[in-house]
C-alpha cells in the first residue's frame, strides 16, 4: 500500500482547513513560524535536523483518492459525514503553494528564533502544521543529544546502536539524527542503505552461549570476520573473557590477522576497561582496542573520561536513540503574520496565553547570526524581513527586555534560506544531505565558547528580538491586552 504523506497530519487541521474553505479565507495568505522554546537536556545549543525528510513528503504533496475516499469515510459524533464532499474534491485538487525558508540541516540553534518560516495559503500552511513538527522536532532532539555525547568522548568514535529500544520505525530517522550530530556510525542496516551512513557491530552474548566454550566462540567468530572482529568479553567474567580474547588476538596475529578490539558491556566499566587495557599490553595486544557500551549517556561518559579510562571507541543505544531523558524537543509552529485576499500588507499576530514563555513573535521573520572577530559567535538577531533594522543593530531578550546587547558593525550571516517556492524543492543536496549536515554541525559547534558548550549550567547563548520588532510586539500586547501605553 503507497503512504500518501499528506494525511501524516492530526485530524484538527483537517477540521480547520474545511473550516477556512466555508469561510472563504483560502486566498488568504499568512505566516508561521517554527521554534522551541527551552534548551534540550540543559544544555547550551541545539542542532537542526530533519529538513531532508520533509522534502521527500512535500515533493509530491497531494490527496490522493484514496485519501479522500477516507475522510470521506469519517464521521462526527452524531454519526454524519464530517466532511463537505465539495472540500473534499477541493483538497483533491489542490496543489501546493508555499514557500519555506528554513536553516541548513546541522545548524546550531538556540531557543526562540525560528527555524523554519512557511508562508502562503493559510490553509496550506496549516496543514503542514503536523508534518514539519514530527520530523523536525525528533531529529532535532536526536542530533542534539548525539552531538553532546559526541563531544564528552573528546573525539573518540561513537557508533549509535539504538534500533532495538528506539520507538518503532522511529529508530530509522534516530540513527540519521544520531549521525548528524557526530555519531561516526550505526548498527542500523537499513540507515546505513538509506543515508549513506557507515554501519558497524560486534556480535551479541547470544553467539557465546550458543558454543559450549567461550574461547570457542570467540575462535569461529575470528575466522568468519578476521579484518573486522571485535569481541564481546562479558558474557560470563570479563576477567576471563579477557584472556579468552588475547589467546585469540594472538592466535590471528601468527595468521597475519588482527584483533580489532574487546566490548565490555556491564559492570563498573571503568575500572573494568583499565584492567583489560593491563592485561592486552602485558600480552603485547597494545594496538586492540577497548569499546565500552551498557546504557550510556553524555554524563557517565564524561565521567568514565574523567577518570582517564583507557578507551578508544563507544557504543551508545537507548539512551541516544530514545532521547531517553527528554522526550521532545517541544518546537511549536505559531501564526506570526498574515495577508487577507486582495491586501498588499502583511498584518502582525501575536499569541499571549496566560504565560510569558508562551508570548510569541510576530511578523515575516528571519535570524541573523553574528559573529566575533575571532570568529566566535557573538549572537543571534530575530527580525522583521519587511522592516529596516534599527541602526544600532541591538538586540532584546524576548523573555528578559532588560536584557540587550548591542551587534553593530560584526559580520553577520542570514539563517533562514529558501527550502521550497511554490511548493517546489529549491534547495540544493548540500542543504540536507546528512553527510554535509554532520561536517557543518561540528563546525559550528567549534564557534560556540567553551561555556556554552559545557555539560553543566552552561552560559545562555544570547538570542533577542531586533529593538524596533521588540517594541512592535510590546505594543501590540498592549493593545490586545486594551492597556494604554
Amino acid at each position: 500500500m503507497r503512504l500518501d504523506w499528506a494525511l501524516y497530519t492530526d485530524l484538527y487541521q483537517i477540521t480547520m482547513a474545511q473550516a477556512y474553505w466555508a469561510s472563504n479565507k483560502i486566498d488568504d495568505r499568512a505566516t508561521f513560524t517554527m521554534f522551541f522554546r527551552d534548551y534540550p537536556f540543559n544544555g547550551g545549543y541545539a542542532v537542526a535536523c530533519g529538513m531532508e525528510q520533509l522534502t521527500q513528503m512535500l515533493a509530491d504533496y497531494s490527496f490522493s483518492q484514496e485519501d479522500i475516499d477516507y475522510l470521506a469515510s469519517v464521521k462526527s459524533p452524531d454519526g454524519t459525514r464530517m466532511f463537505d464532499a465539495d472540500f473534499l474534491k477541493f483538497l483533491m485538487d489542490m496543489r501546493l503553494n508555499v514557500d519555506i525558508e528554513a536553516v541548513a540541516e546541522g545548524t546550531i540553534v538556540f531557543p526562540y528564533e525560528p527555524i523554519m518560516r512557511v508562508s502562503g495559503p493559510i490553509m496550506q500552511c496549516q496543514l503542514l502544521e503536523t508534518m514539519l513538527l514530527n520530523c523536525v522536532n525528533f531529529q532535532t532532539l536526536i542530533a542534539t543529544k548525539a552531538a553532546r555525547i559526541c563531544r564528552a568522548t573528546h573525539g573518540m568514535p561513537v557508533a549509535e546502536f539504538g534500533l532495538r529500544r528506539a520507538q518503532g520505525t522511529g529508530g530509522l530517522w534516530a540513527s540519521r539524527a544520531a549521525f548528524v550530530g557526530g555519531c561516526a556510525s550505526t548498527s542500523n542496516v537499513l540507515a546505513g542503505k538509506l543515508y549513506g551512513i557507515p554501519v558497524s557491530g560486534t556480535h551479541s552474548h547470544s553467539w557465546v552461549m550458543s558454543f559450549e566454550s567461550e574461547l570457542e566462540a570467540f575462535r569461529e567468530y575470528a575466522r568468519s570476520f578476521p579484518s573486522n572482529c571485535t569481541l564481546l568479553v562479558d558474557t560470563y567474567d570479563v576477567e576471563e573473557g579477557v584472556r579468552n580474547a588475547i589467546k585469540v588476538g594472538l592466535e590471528m596475529r601468527q595468521r597475519g590477522e588482527k584483533l580489532s578490539g574487546i566490548r565490555i558491556d556491564s559492570g563498573d566499566l571503568a575500572w573494568l576497561a583499565r584492567k583489560a587495557r593491563k592485561m592486552l599490553d602485558d600480552a603485547g595486544l597494545i594496538d586492540v582496542g577497548i569499546v565500552l557500551s551498557n546504557d550510556l549517556d553524555e554524563r557517565t561518559v564524561e565521567s568514565i573520561m574523567d577518570e582517564g579510562t583507557p578507551v578508544n571507541a563507544w557504543g551508545i543505544g537507548t539512551r541516544l536513540a530514545t532521547g531517553y531523558d527528554q522526550p521532545t524537543l517541544g518546537g511549536v509552529y505559531k501564526l506570526s503574520a498574515i495577508k487577507p485576499a486582495g491586501s498588499n500588507t502583511w498584518k502582525d499576530r501575536l499569541k499571549i496565553s496566560e504565560s510569558a514563555a508562551k508570548l510569541t513573535m510576530p511578523g515575516v521573520l528571519n535570524v541573523r547570526r553574528y559573529f566575533n572577530e575571532d570568529g566566535h559567535v557573538a549572537g543571534d538577531m530575530v527580525y522583521d524581513v519587511n522592516s529596516k533594522i534599527d541602526a544600532s543593530e541591538v538586540i532584546v531578550d524576548p523573555m528578559d527586555p532588560l536584557r540587550q546587547k548591542q551587534l553593530k558593525g560584526k559580520r553577520n550571516v542570514v539563517l533562514l534560506q529558501p527550502f521550497i517556492r511554490n511548493g517546489a524543492i529549491v534547495c540544493d543536496k548540500s542543504f540536507t544531505d546528512a553527510k554535509v549536515a554532520r561536517n557543518r554541525a561540528s563546525e559550528q559547534l567549534e564557534t560556540l565558547d567553551e561555556t556554552q558548550l559545557r555539560m553543566l549550567n552552561p552560559h545562555t547563548y544570547p538570542v533577542g528580538l531586533e529593538r524596533g520588532l521588540h517594541e512592535r510586539r510590546q505594543n501590540l500586547v498592549a493593545q490586545l491586552r486594551s492597556i494604554d501605553r
